[in-house]
């Protein structure tokens, strides 16, 4: 089964938890705070394997998450670092924030990696906060939250030459007679409705990857038909072979088919216009070819474009195959592998993800419902789920975090008095007004 399209859940390890503790050893009075800190999560990472074709595995696995690191030790040692989780994917594949529709990374080469959830840090032992006035703290922080988040994968397959025609021109024939792939094969429309790559040996040690793309008709860039499904395709192949029924069997003016399947590549992307193509003008041992070919190089001569290279072939018959293959062989000598993204994508109308440092936050809003006040500040939101807030001096710590940071005065400011409820994030506490 071909899948080109997944989406998936990635959660990066989260951090391990320090710890509250003390040394105690045999002759060493007052040995002070030991608690050490915890190990930081692991990344999730992506990494390109040349060795797989599609994303059929994210069809039955869709969670990823990273593992989480140790927690802090006693005598001052620190949890171990989570090893990061290596996930697979095949090159050609483009990841996608679901919520964004940011592009996270484009991933074509191999043993390319990206960390797309990022693991949390570790939490602090009590080691780390101990001062001249509070030497014995008995205080630590848990471990930060990885990173998580729904991404796309988009697969866009990594091939030479693209096969690219109408529905039932014989591009599915063409691969079966140059390759050992097998495509289904059928007189109906969309026989072909997943890609299919073939490795093509043209001989003197030459050898290519060749895509049996599914057909194309009018309106494809708007999706009609397999539309998309089919287009992402055509922007990773180096060289196209239009493929075209130059009998006509369908009574289609075969250069019509020519500019409507080249209008429909430039309207999907501007770019595709300028990638090399040649025709392989196909069916050439029915009647009604050799005129309809003579009709074809004429209009191409009238439309400036008698510069297109035609090979007159029958798939079928497997007549003029061997120097089509000659010369696409030829012509990727001189295209460069592997195009960039920014051969096929615009990068001024889609915005490329990239993270972003994470600082504190205190800037805070406050709204009051009822005898409630509900504060937002993103920097104490985060404090206080790393803070153990079941001791002294976690509790310490967090009213001077609030005083510190202007909400206590704000909240005072706006009518808050003894016995009302102050709510941050998932913490809810009185307010008591100090002396």
């Amino acid at each position: 089964m071909f899948l080109d399209k997944a989406k998936i859940y990635v959660k990066g390890g989260d951090g391990g938890d320090g710890i509250v503790s003390f040394k105690r050893e045999l002759y060493v009075p007052e040995g002070g705070p030991a608690g050490g800190d915890g190990g930081k999560g692991g990344d999730l990472i992506f990494r390109v394997d040349e060795g797989l074709r599609t994303l059929i595995d994210f069809r039955y696995q869709k969670h990823f998450k990273a593992p989480r690191g140790e927690r802090g030790k006693t005598k001052g040692m620190h949890g171990a670092k989570a090893e990061d989780m290596i996930v697979r994917v095949p090159p050609g594949t483009v990841v996608i924030d679901d919520d964004t529709q940011e592009i996270v990374a484009d991933l074509t080469r191999q043993g390319q990696e990206v960390v797309v959830a990022r693991g949390g840090r570790g939490g602090r032992g009590n080691m780390r906060f101990a001062t001249s006035r509070n030497p014995a703290p008995h205080l630590s922080e848990n471990g930060e939250e990885g990173q998580e988040r729904w991404i796309i994968l988009e697969l866009k397959v990594m091939a030479d030459v693209g096969l690219v025609g109408f529905p039932s021109v014989g591009k599915s024939t063409l691969l079966s007679v140059v390759s050992a792939a097998q495509p289904k094969i059928g007189a109906y429309h969309f026989t072909t409705i997943t890609p299919n790559l073939g490795m093509v040996d043209v001989g003197e040690g030459r050898s290519f990857v060749m895509a049996d793309l599914p057909g194309l008709i009018e309106g494809a860039h708007e999706g009609v038909g397999l539309g998309h499904e089919f287009l992402r395709h055509v922007e990773r192949t180096r060289l196209i072979v239009h493929v075209i029924d130059m009998a006509a069997t369908e009574e289609r003016d075969p250069y019509e088919d020519f500019v409507k399947i080249n209008e429909e590549l430039r309207l999907y992307n501007a770019k595709l216009a300028d990638r090399p193509q040649i025709v392989a003008a196909n069916k050439m041992d029915m009647p009604g070819a050799e005129e309809h070919l003579q009709q074809f190089r004429e209009k191409l001569k009238l439309d400036g474009r008698d510069d297109i290279e035609i090979f007159p072939i029958s798939a079928m018959a497997r007549n003029g195959v061997q120097e089509l293959l000659y010369r696409a062989a030829d012509l990727l000598e001189q295209i460069p592998e592997t195009p960039l993204i920014e051969e096929v994508v615009d990068l001024s109308e889609r915005k490329i993800y990239k993270f972003e440092k994470e600082e504190d936050d205190n800037e805070f809003t406050i709204r009051r419902e009822n005898d409630t006040f509900i504060v937002e500040c993103i920097g104490i939101e985060r404090m206080l789920k790393r803070m153990n807030m079941n001791s002294y001096d976690g509790l310490l710590r967090f009213g001077q975090a609030i005083r510190k940071s202007g909400i206590e005065s704000a909240l005072r400011g706006r009518g808050a008095k003894d016995g009302h409820m102050v709510q941050i994030g998932d913490f809810e506490f009185e307010f008591v007004e100090q002396e």
